[in-house]
Formats: structure tokens, C-alpha cells, sequence
């Protein structure tokens, strides 16, 4: 939402994986040949991914206190709390702590639903609520970007202006260049993921983990298929024993590190068309990363 701050949150299908090559550059001015730039030599790992997420939010706020109004950064869970499972889970004491996260996404929720910049800008006058909307996001003068979805002729398009536009320049640098190549990798899964469903250590995995589940007492097929068992039961402690018997299973069989093998394998086999895309996103992540650590420190 559009006067919400920025949460990273993903559950997806398989954790996103990406790969990088070098990233052509001119070695000097005036010469055309192209020589290879250093390029990052590693995914940034979730905490590193949160703190671009917080560092976003203390620049917005910076630009809105600037510019005489106020702003309230979202509450930072622990990193323990703030972290995605992924396509399954393999980690026990968590599961025994927290089931799949519906507690921890119920208070995000609540902390939505309550969120003081939406009150504080409906307590404006209507000149100043503009004003605010506009510092905020450019308001009705924001531009569009377009970014087109790998695999079609289909586009996604955002808005941006303002103090968000601000934010992101600082942390990626061009905004157009992070918001296509954003959109470019994490649409990459329509294309991927069938391969992965039908590979046969993949399934061959996937299938130990099913029985393993129903020796467990747990008929699922998918761990999608008992996330979603354990929200319609609405009871935690239900949700908890499901939760430790997917994880206790995904040790047993693996399922998680083939997963996220086989995802980087098929996503790397993408590279011959999609590889500058993935090559930008790292680079760029990478980038913003360098920035946050200087605007705000890790979640513990």
C-alpha cells in the first residue's frame, strides 16, 4: 500500500537463487573495448537483503522529516522472526517455535491495520494530505516505469516519485535500472519452476518427504499442500505439529537442499537469455547493500 512502509517478505515456490557473470564496461574514455568489471561474487544472504529493506525506510523518513512531516518507520522484527521458510522448511526448533509464522504475520497484520502514517495523513488538511502524497511518492505527478515480464509480451509498471524515488536512487543508483531488473529475475520462476517439478531428484525427494510425512501422520503431498491443511485448522498447535514433522521430513529426505540445487541449476540453464538481467540484479543488490550498511545496522 502505497502510504504503508516497505516489508520484504517472500514465500515462494523455491527460494530465489540467482547467478552472476562479469558486466561489460569501457576501459577507458574515448575506447570502445570492452573489458570485464569485477562482479559480486556471492547472493546476498536474507539479513543483508532485510537491511536494504530497513535502510529504505529510515531514507524515506529522513525526506518526509525534511520536508516537514512525520513519518514512522515500521517495527523491525529478529532476524529469527523476519525469516522465509522457502519452498520447505528444514529447521526443527523453529517449526517448534514458531509453526509456519502465523503468529509472527498476524502482528504484521495488526501493525497494518493500525499503522500511524495512515492515520497521521488523514488528519491533514486536504492541501497538506496532497502535499504529503506528493513528497511521499510523487503523488499524481509521479512517473511511470514499465518493466517488460520475461517469457511474454506482458509488462508490470510502477509508480514512482518523491521520497520512495529518493530512497532508491541512493540505494540502487538509476531506479528504472533496479525496477527492470527486479522485475525481470523475480518473474523468472514461471519459467523455471515446471522444470524443477519435473525433475526426477526433485520428485524422487519430494516423494520420500510425502511418505515421511504420512508415517508422521500427515497424509500431504507438498509442503504447500500442509501449509495450507495447517492455516484451515486455525488452531497453532496444530499448525506447530505440522510445521516440525515438514521440517523433521525435510532433513530426512533432503528436500530442501535439492531443492535449491535444482533451482539453481534450471535457473542458471536461463543465463543464455536472461543472464544480463541477473548479472544487474546482484550487482545492483549488491550496491544498495554497501549503502545500507551505513544508514542502518543488522537485525539481530
Amino acid at each position: 500500500m502505497r502510504h504503508l512502509p516497505v516489508r520484504v517478505r517472500a514465500a515462494v515456490a523455491v527460494t530465489a537463487v540467482t547467478a552472476a557473470v562479469a558486466v561489460a564496461v569501457a576501459v577507458a574514455a574515448g575506447c570502445s573495448t570492452p573489458a570485464a568489471a569485477p562482479r559480486p561474487e556471492r547472493e546476498l544472504t536474507p539479513t543483508e537483503r532485510l537491511r536494504i529493506s530497513d535502510a529504505n525506510e529510515v531514507l524515506v523518513k529522513q525526506c518526509m522529516n525534511r520536508a516537514g512531516f512525520s513519518y514512522w518507520t515500521g517495527p523491525r522484527p529478529s532476524l529469527e522472526e523476519s525469516r522465509a521458510s522457502g519452498y520447505v522448511s528444514d529447521d526443527v526448533e523453529w517449526a517448534r517455535k514458531h509453526g509456519y509464522g502465523s503468529r509472527i504475520a498476524a502482528a504484521a497484520d495488526r501493525y497494518r491495520r493500525t499503522n500511524p502514517n495512515g492515520a497521521y495523513r488523514e488528519g491533514l488538511s486536504a492541501e497538506r494530505r496532497k502535499a504529503y502524497d506528493e513528497t511521499l511518492d510523487g503523488g499524481g505527478r509521479a512517473r511511470i516505469l514499465t518493466a517488460k515480464v520475461p517469457g511474454g509480451s506482458a509488462s508490470v509498471r510502477k509508480r514512482l516519485g518523491g521520497c520512495s524515488e529518493e530512497a532508491e536512487r541512493e540505494l540502487y543508483g538509476d531506479p528504472g535500472t533496479w525496477f527492470r531488473a527486479d522485475k525481470a529475475v523475480t518473474n523468472l520462476q514461471p519459467l523455471y519452476v515446471p522444470e524443477i517439478l519435473r525433475d526426477e531428484r526433485f520428485t524422487t525427494a519430494l516423494a520420500g518427504w510425502a511418505a515421511c510425512m504420512k508415517r508422521s501422520g500427515f497424509a500431504h503431498p507438498d509442503p504447500a499442500a500442509a501449509r495450507d491443511a495447517a492455516a484451515r485448522s486455525g488452531d497453532f498447535t496444530s499448525e506447530t505439529r505440522t510445521a516440525v514433522a515438514e521440517a523433521r521430513c525435510a532433513r530426512e529426505t533432503s528436500l530442501a537442499t535439492v531443492a535449491r540445487e535444482r533451482q539453481t541449476h534450471y535457473l542458471n540453464a536461463l543465463r543464455d537469455e536472461y543472464g544480463e538481467e541477473l548479472d544487474a540484479h546482484r550487482r545492483l543488490q549488491h550496491r544498495a547493500y554497501e549503502r545500507a550498511a551505513g544508514i542502518t545496522g543488522a537485525r539481530v
